[in-house]
C-alpha cells in the first residue's frame, strides 16, 4: 500500500493551545463588541470545537474575555520596560517606539484592550485596562526621578498616557498616518508641553521642566 500522504497531526501544548484561544478571541473582540461574540465564533476562528474553548475556559466568555484582556495587557507593559540610563525623553522615545510597534503589529489586541462599553465588562476588566496606564504612570515618574508625585504631576501624566491612547487609537483609523517616528516626536513634544503648562502651578513640575531642559534631550 502506499504510504499516505497526509502530514501528522501535532497535538499543541496547554499553553499553546491556550496562547491559539486568546489570539482568537483577541481578533474577534477588537472587530466586534464582546457581547456579540460568542464561544462558537472563538472556536471557529481558532479551528477547534467548542467544548475545547470550555474545556480551557470554564468559566464561558466572561473568563475568556478577561484572560485576553491579560494577555495584550501583560504585552503592553513590556513595552514601558527601558534601562534608567541616558537622559529621561529619549528614554521616553525608546519606550515609545515599542509601545507604537506594539500597536501596529497587534492592533486588534491593543484594539481589544481599550475598547469600552461592552456589557461583559466588569470591575476585573476595568482593573486590567487600568493596571496598564498606573504601570506606565510608575515607569515615568522612576526616569523623571520622582518619588512622590504631587496632584498636580500625577494628573498631567495620567492625561498624557490618556491622549497616548487616544492618538493610538486614531492612528490605527487613519490607516497609521502620520508615520510612527512622526507620532512618537509629537507625543514626546505633547508630553513636554502638558509639563510646561503645569509648571506654572506646580513647583515640583517646575523643576522637572528645568531639569529637562538643562539635560538637553540628550
Amino acid at each position: 500500500m502506499t504510504p499516505s500522504a497526509t502530514p501528522a497531526y501535532r497535538r499543541l501544548s496547554v499553553e499553546e493551545r491556550r496562547s491559539q484561544l486568546l489570539d482568537a478571541a483577541l481578533s474577534l473582540f477588537a472587530h466586534r463588541a464582546p457581547e456579540d461574540v460568542s464561544l462558537d465564533d472563538v472556536a471557529e476562528a481558532a479551528g477547534v470545537s467548542r467544548p475545547l474553548v470550555y474545556r480551557y475556559f470554564p468559566g464561558g466568555k466572561q473568563q475568556l474575555y478577561e484572560a485576553a484582556l491579560r494577555s495584550a495587557a501583560e504585552e503592553l507593559r513590556h513595552c514601558f520596560d527601558e534601562p534608567r540610563q541616558g537622559a529621561p525623553l529619549p528614554r521616553l522615545s525608546r519606550a515609545l517606539d515599542r509601545y507604537l510597534a506594539f500597536v501596529d503589529g497587534h492592533d486588534t489586541g491593543f484594539s481589544a484592550l481599550l475598547q469600552g462599553g461592552s456589557v461583559v465588562e466588569t470591575s476585573r476588566t476595568g482593573a486590567i485596562v487600568d493596571g496598564v496606564r498606573r504601570s506606565a504612570a510608575e515607569h515615568i515618574y522612576r526616569h523623571l526621578g520622582v518619588t512622590g508625585p504631587g496632584p498636580w504631576l500625577r494628573m498631567t501624566v495620567r492625561m498624557w498616557i490618556t491622549a497616548v491612547e487616544a492618538a493610538s487609537l486614531m492612528w490605527l483609523d487613519e490607516d497609521k498616518q502620520p508615520p510612527a517616528a512622526e507620532l512618537r516626536d509629537w507625543l514626546v513634544e505633547q508630553f513636554v508641553a502638558a509639563l510646561t503648562v503645569t509648571a506654572a502651578r506646580d513647583p515640583q513640575t517646575a523643576g522637572l521642566v528645568a531639569a529637562l531642559a538643562g539635560d538637553g534631550g540628550d
